[in-house]
């Protein structure tokens, strides 16, 4: 790759960034006039119909441009062939570098052999891809830590260290094709297997394997759908007390089960219900006593690692990693850069997220 850190400072001032936002292969953005000497930077984002998604979608953009590049941003309709097409399109155009966050972990690597032919980086955004050598770097969370606050919170609130139970839990997991989902699940476990294995918590489902628990396409309905199965079958005049659930979208699916079974009324309180992400909605709902506790995930940073990482790389610098070797994507280990994340309930939301500048009081109510 060429420097470009000479052409940046000669046209300092002067360059006008072209954005162009496509989405689901059509064009959901205007461009400006004039373009930038810093390049051109594909971004392929999962969907649109996560608010998370729609926040990384911005922040990277709005980061590259303060950079001086031009950004292509695509979203996937979270369907795998959409997003090879799309990659494939950005190919074609000749980006410099592309940041990716894949819908299907594995569905990459003819199209990801084609970035490498044609010499562009890939960053592994958020997910990490696996089964090929042609993804340069993965930006993320410490997402073994994500499951953790989320068994810590449950531990906590039941008084488990004090000997407490038994309680009834049902587990969540993730999308089985999101590398990330296993990470999730696995810190949560560490912790809340062996409050299962004492029967401090009893699983009345019976489902505690990763692969009996996960949740396609991260998606609410269908998460609903289980748990609605799951109280009929094996709960009747039981309650259940805590329900693992790793992202604010699954939460709110898991909520609306809940509340139509009767929870959240009367004698029958809601259960704790974790969640991740920080969403909008979920944190309205924390505010309002129904989901219990969420993970905090500043995108912001994650973006702005993002847009380091590919600036540096197109100026031939070793962009800043902290994890070279627990990321093994099958082929290789990735050298990663990973945030920290943060535990938020009702209890400190206005100092981590008002506070931190995330969202304003009037988004709030």
């Amino acid at each position: 790759m060429r420097n470009r850190r000479a052409a940046l400072a000669a046209t300092a001032g002067a360059v006008s960034v072209a954005l162009t936002l496509s989405g689901c292969g059509q064009d959901i953005g205007g461009s400006s006039e004039g373009s930038s000497d810093g390049g051109t930077i594909g971004i392929a984002m999962p969907t649109q119909a996560s608010e998370r998604w729609l926040t990384d979608g911005k922040s990277v953009v709005d980061d590259l441009k303060a950079d001086g590049y031009q950004a292509k941003l695509v979203y996937g309709k979270d369907d795998p062939k959409t997003q090879v097409s799309q990659i494939e399109a950005l190919i074609k155009q000749g980006v410099d570098a592309l940041i990716i966050a894949a819908i299907d972990n594995k569905s990459l690597n003819g199209v990801l052999q084609k970035a490498a032919d044609a010499n562009i980086p890939v960053i592994s955004y958020d997910r990490l891809i696996l089964g090929t050598e042609n993804v340069d770097y993965y930006v993320s969370f410490d997402n073994e830590q994500v499951g953790r606050f989320q068994a810590r919170y449950i531990i906590d609130k039941l008084g488990l260290e004090d000997g407490a139970g038994p309680f009834n839990i049902e587990l969540f997991a993730g999308s089985a094709d999101d590398n990330n989902t296993k990470f999730f699940f696995d810190g949560a476990m560490h912790l809340l297997q062996p409050y299962l294995d004492t029967k401090q918590l009893v699983v009345r489902s019976g489902q505690t394997a990763l692969k009996d628990v996960t949740t396609l396409r991260w998606d609410g309905p269908t998460a609903k759908k289980r748990l609605d199965g799951i109280l009929a079958e094996s709960y009747g005049s039981k309650k259940v007390d805590a329900v693992l659930s790793p992202y604010d979208g699954i939460s709110i699916g898991v909520l609306n089960a809940l509340k139509a079974n009767g929870y959240g009324s009367g004698n029958k309180p809601l259960p704790i219900v974790t969640g991740q992400d920080a969403e909008l909605a979920s944190v309205k709902s924390i505010i309002a006593g129904e989901q219990s506790q969420t993970v905090y995930k500043d995108l912001r940073q994650l973006a702005g690692v993002a847009a380091e990482m590919a600036d540096d790389i197109l100026n031939d610098k070793t962009p800043k990693v902290n994890n070279r070797r627990a990321y093994d994507n099958g082929v290789k280990a990735v050298p990663a850069y990973l945030l920290q994340p943060t535990t938020v309930d009702k209890t400190n939301y206005e100092y981590v997220l008002v506070a931190g500048g995330y969202y304003t009081e009037a988004e709030l109510k």
